[in-house]
């Protein structure tokens, strides 16, 4: 029952060191032996396992960086042909609008030369034929007026004379002020 009171009894064991066990000097060797073996195995492991892994993975990520830095410069290089071509064929198309643009000026101005050469030719012809019944019809006036100054003439003489010329003479006097009048 002692026990029981609170006092702890020996089992003849002997008594621990207080304090933390790592810094025990009497296990200092065995703690020195087991640092060096687990640094040498996590040496290994690294060394021979992951290092491997890691510049293998380096190694990746390079080749595929290089690989997409081409990648990008051959698309690159397929940008600069595609606008290079576009730029061409651009220009292509521009001289053959440019082009079409002369013929279809051309092609105007000389249905325009045509259609004034047309238009002065019927104008020509309508003045001519004008001026040929203007000349018909001053030649019918000067024929009725040649007539009508002869009638005038002879009423003239009958007033203020008092005796009647004949028509024919009548006219032969007006044709010959006028031809003496020319």
């Amino acid at each position: 029952m002692a026990a029981a009171e609170g006092t702890i009894e020996s089992t003849g064991e002997p008594e621990a060191h207080s304090g933390l066990p790592q810094m025990d000097v009497e296990t200092f060797p065995g703690q020195v032996f087991w640092l060096v073996l687990t640094f040498a195995l996590l040496f290994l492991v690294l060394w021979r396992v992951t290092l491997p892994m890691i510049a293998g993975a380096i190694g990746n990520r390079r080749d595929m960086i290089e690989g997409d830095l081409k990648t990008a410069e051959n698309l690159r290089d397929d940008a600069a042909a595609a606008l290079s071509a576009y730029e061409a064929a651009l220009t292509q198309a521009r001289g053959r609008a440019h082009s079409l643009a002369d013929e279809n000026k051309k092609r105007i101005v000389a249905e325009i030369e045509q259609l004034k050469a047309k238009a002065e030719f019927e104008a020509q012809a309508t003045m001519a034929e004008a001026e040929r019944r203007i000349a018909g019809e001053r030649a019918k006036a000067v024929t009725g007026v040649a007539a009508a100054a002869a009638e005038a003439a002879a009423d003239i003489v009958q007033r203020l004379i008092g005796s009647s010329v004949n028509a024919e003479d009548a006219r032969n006097a007006v044709a010959a002020l006028e031809a003496k009048g020319r």
